[in-house]
């Protein structure tokens, strides 16, 4: 045993001519903090008449990749979506709003959480939470090579706690990643063809 601490991995192996993080000035949350509402119609629904998890899963997305093009000042990716809670049903009728921020920030890429509400356009009643979402975006340049993001600079105690849950949530892609190819690899030396 060694008193040096291990490298960490690499949010995104063989990228090695991205300059240093230091080089760009960090940006709070709220710089890039956005709400995209939409009234949901019939064209909206699913055969229970409810409003379809798909259409709310694309204005999550929508609303995500403006988020993350603000951070990062340009074209950003999908890279993934980490969960997706439906929580209640929204109706036809329901006014959306989604409600994304930036909750943290690695060399290239950032993760975007994402609350969705609904509220009955012709009440004064709050709106409720019908959804949350996580994603991971990734900053592209016009090549769509990776490019380094600002760090993002939580603001409040609830940022704060975003970004450590956040934190938390990479530690746990990179497991199951490095888990799932550590099972490939093993099957594949035992001659199995997945």
């Amino acid at each position: 045993m060694t008193d040096q601490a291990s490298a960490p991995e690499p949010e995104n192996p063989g990228i090695t001519d991205i300059p240093a993080e230091a080089d760009l000035p960090g940006k709070p949350t709220s710089a890039s903090r956005t709400t995209l509402s939409h009234i949901m119609t019939h064209s909206d629904t699913n055969l229970l008449g409810t409003v379809h998890g798909g259409v709310i899963m694309k204005l999550v997305d929508d609303a995500a990749g403006a988020v993350a093009g603000r951070h990062s000042g340009g074209p950003a990716v999908t890279a993934s979506m980490d969960e997706m809670a439906f929580l209640e049903p929204v109706r036809v009728g329901d006014l959306v709003h989604v409600k994304a921020q930036v909750n943290w920030t690695g060399r290239t890429s950032m993760e975007v959480g994402v609350r969705v509400l609904a509220e009955r356009w012709n009440e004064s009643a709050p709106p409720t939470q019908v959804g949350s979402a996580y994603l991971v975006f990734a900053a592209v340049d016009a090549d769509g090579k990776p490019r380094r993001v600002p760090p993002v600079l939580p603001e409040t105690e609830r940022d704060k706690r975003r970004f450590q849950e956040a934190q938390i949530r990479r530690t746990h892609r990179l497991a199951r990643r490095r888990a799932i190819t550590e099972l490939r690899a093993q099957r594949a030396a035992e001659g199995f063809e997945d």
